[in-house]
């Protein structure tokens, strides 16, 4: 690149003059640098607008499930049961009697310094009549807790202080098992001596040892149905909760009572109606985006008073103008030859929906099942437009946008051409000037020159 200094000979801005010449010759350049703006804004909008469209499909494929507006509230009219409804529930109501709750086991020994055999070898016989034989390392309570809580017998050990040996002074402790489950199943015999002891009845039962005691015995929680009459039944769980006590419906139980306690089923009508609602205000969002991006605006020179009209970035997008007639008849085409507006969806004049909670709750208490039947087959069609626009590998608002990514690449590719272009273009053109600047100065050495040799000549006598 050539470096001149401006005007030494010709006293012009020589580098302004080259700014103005290389602005022009940029022209070409410019309109390739507002196409690539343009076209990232109009990426930029496709993809907003495809991301609106996957997360219709995605409302959508929730909306078709069978089980959509399956919505249940679940009741108690006492705080010791609690009770929550699925969507396989059905409405109804029931009494129950809480008679006991569930419990798991607990043993406590008599006071000890240590355990009284060393080594410690101790045996836990399950309510199955399952064996485990737990050796320690040693007859110390550490170690003997360790062992049994490393032992995999479904029961856990807790070493508990209790003062000293009212002889010798040393510190006593007290083991305290518990069964880490509930329920009968979680009962348990722990028994001083090894497995084959035990088989032969010759194993010591620590509950029968001086100062031992069964804290609380393993059970089942229990409930009772329709009591008092010929029909009555108990139920059990090894939990205090009864799952499916009726088709889905879960029960959890935290107070014995002899009062029977109501359960009542009834269908959510508010959460249906989200659900639909929900997927109104979707749709209506997506229908907001292209109305707000295909808006015309109009500006005013404030010199010359002419207005211009700009369309907005998605104007004249056929795949946009597609996928948005395709949504709209999608959700306004009748179900069964029932119309939306059966269940309070009814399309406006200006394109979009317009959702009547009234109407589809009056609707669903007429009749549940043709509702479910209705939004199922809207959002079923909704749902299959949306995924054919917004699929990431053949949707149609998909393919536009990997479109448009190639043509800026494209463009990008050519405005680095012009770069190299541009670069030399100034490079002949400080060539150019520099070379006059000097051939100026050559104009003005042979000037002086001759305006030298003209003054030395003899003058003639006047």
């Amino acid at each position: 690149m050539t470096t001149g200094i401006d005007g030494l000979v010709s006293g012009l801005d020589t580098t302004s003059l080259i700014n103005s010449l290389m602005q022009a010759e940029a022209g070409p350049q410019t309109l390739l640098k507002n196409k690539v703006t343009s076209t990232n804004s109009l990426v930029t909008a496709l993809q907003t607008l495809n991301s609106k469209f996957a997360s219709m499909t995605d409302l959508a494929t929730a909306a078709a499930k069978p089980t959509s507006l399956n919505l249940f509230t679940a009741t108690s009219s006492s705080a010791g049961v609690t009770v929550t409804a699925g969507p396989t529930a059905a409405a109804g109501s029931i009494d129950v009697v809480v008679n006991a709750l569930a419990k798991s086991q607990v043993l406590v020994t008599g006071a000890m310094t240590s355990w009284p055999s060393s080594p410690a070898t101790l045996t836990i016989v399950g309510a199955s009549g399952t064996q485990t034989e737990i050796s320690a390392a040693s007859s110390s309570f550490d170690d003997v807790v360790t062992a049994i809580n490393t032992s995999g017998a479904g029961v856990s050990a807790l070493k508990v202080a209790a003062g000293t040996d009212p002889v010798t002074g040393t510190a006593q402790y007290r083991l305290q098992l518990s069964s880490t489950t509930t329920g009968a199943d979680s009962a348990f015999t722990l028994y001083q001596g090894s497995a084959a002891e035990v088989t032969a009845g010759t194993a010591t039962d620590v509950a029968s040892l001086a100062g031992s005691a069964v804290i609380s015995t393993a059970q089942d929680a229990r409930i009772t149905l329709w009591a008092g009459t010929a029909a009555e039944q108990s139920v059990t769980s090894a939990t205090n909760t009864f799952a499916d006590l009726l088709p889905g419906v879960t029960a959890t139980v935290g107070t014995v009572s002899a009062d029977p306690v109501t359960v009542t089923i009834a269908r959510d009508s508010a959460a249906a109606t989200k659900v639909a609602s929900t997927f109104v205000d979707k749709l209506n969002d997506i229908f907001a985006f292209v109305a707000a991006q295909t808006a015309t605006t109009t500006s005013t020179d404030s010199s010359t008073g002419a207005s211009t009209v700009s369309g907005g970035t998605l104007s004249g997008e056929s795949s946009v103008r597609d996928a948005t007639q395709s949504l709209l008849n999608a959700a306004s085409a009748p179900i069964n030859g029932r119309s939306p507006s059966e269940i309070g969806i009814t399309i406006t004049k200006d394109g979009n929906f317009t959702f009547d909670a009234d109407a589809f709750a009056a609707a669903m208490a007429a009749d549940p099942a043709k509702v479910e039947s209705m939004l199922q087959g809207i959002a079923s069609n909704v749902g299959t437009v949306a995924t054919a626009i917004s699929d990431k590998y053949t949707g149609t608002l998909t393919t536009t946008i990997t479109g448009q990514q190639s043509v800026i690449k494209d463009l990008n590719t050519q405005i680095s051409d012009w770069d190299s272009r541009l670069a030399d273009r100034r490079a002949t053109l400080e060539k150019t000037y520099a070379a006059l600047e000097v051939s100026l100065s050559g104009l003005q050495s042979q000037s002086s020159w001759l305006t030298g040799q003209i003054s030395s000549l003899p003058k003639w006598p006047s």
